[in-house]
């Protein structure tokens, strides 16, 4: 059963009657919708500390904000991070989770993106610890799981594997503290110090880290590159 009132803009309640779910929708005053959106663009134009601000005096509005505006970039480091396009997905909400339940104890000492990216490669830490993905240097001890999954990713013809994908498929072969450091440098275009603070060790170690990383990298990337190359001939 629907019952229905004409109007411009729209809004669905259900209603709860015993034995009959009923949906009516009701207008929504242009001058109500219209405020919505004034509000919604006035939270874009604030910085991040204003918003969670106003989240952590009650403007829960404001943490949607801070979510549009890192959702992608997020989405992108784990991507570094991981292949899998479901398990992205999961982990992106998860962490948003974690940060919604957190950041009412939010106290300014560093800044939210960095706080947040911490986070970001913190979980991603803890998933590839759960999935045991942990490799040498000799990329020798991938699990069958992730084996079977570059393998099926190799079987992609060269020619319809575009940069991207080549670069992800090399940094996929890194161990995890190297990895991080290529992705959140070369990917994410961070600073050292931005680096040091999300991996929590000192600038020397993520200098290092970044060097062996790109070596490897390198090394990972010249049979695809090759392949790449000789699939176009």
């Amino acid at each position: 059963m629907a019952l229905r009132i004409p109007g411009g803009f729209r809004q669905r309640v259900g209603l709860s009657i015993p034995g009959m779910e009923v949906s009516v929708t009701l207008p929504v005053a242009r001058k109500e919708h219209d405020e919505r959106a004034m509000v919604h663009a006035d939270f874009v134009r604030m910085d991040d500390d204003g918003l969670i601000t106003l989240f952590q005096s009650g403007e829960e509005r404001a943490f949607r904000t801070l979510v549009e505006r890192y959702e992608e970039r997020i989405h992108n480091l784990l991507r570094g991070m991981f292949h899998d396009t479901a398990a992205v997905d999961d982990l992106v909400q998860e962490i948003f989770i974690k940060v919604y339940e957190a950041l009412p104890r939010f106290r300014f000492e560093s800044s939210f993106y960095t706080w947040l990216y911490r986070i970001a490669v913190n979980r991603s830490r803890d998933e590839i610890r759960r999935r045991k993905v942990r490799r040498f240097l000799s990329f020798q001890s991938l699990d069958d799981g992730t084996e079977h999954e570059i393998d099926a990713r190799l079987a992609t013809p060269p020619e319809n594997r575009d940069d991207q994908e080549i670069i992800h498929l090399g940094l996929h072969l890194l161990p995890e503290k190297f990895r991080t450091a290529v992705v959140l440098k070369d990917l994410e275009g961070m600073s050292y110090e931005e680096i040091a603070e999300i991996m929590q060790c000192e600038i020397g170690t993520v200098k290092s880290r970044l060097s062996r990383g790109r070596t490897m990298l390198r090394k990972a990337l010249q049979p695809l590159v090759k392949e790449a190359e000789y699939g176009t001939h």
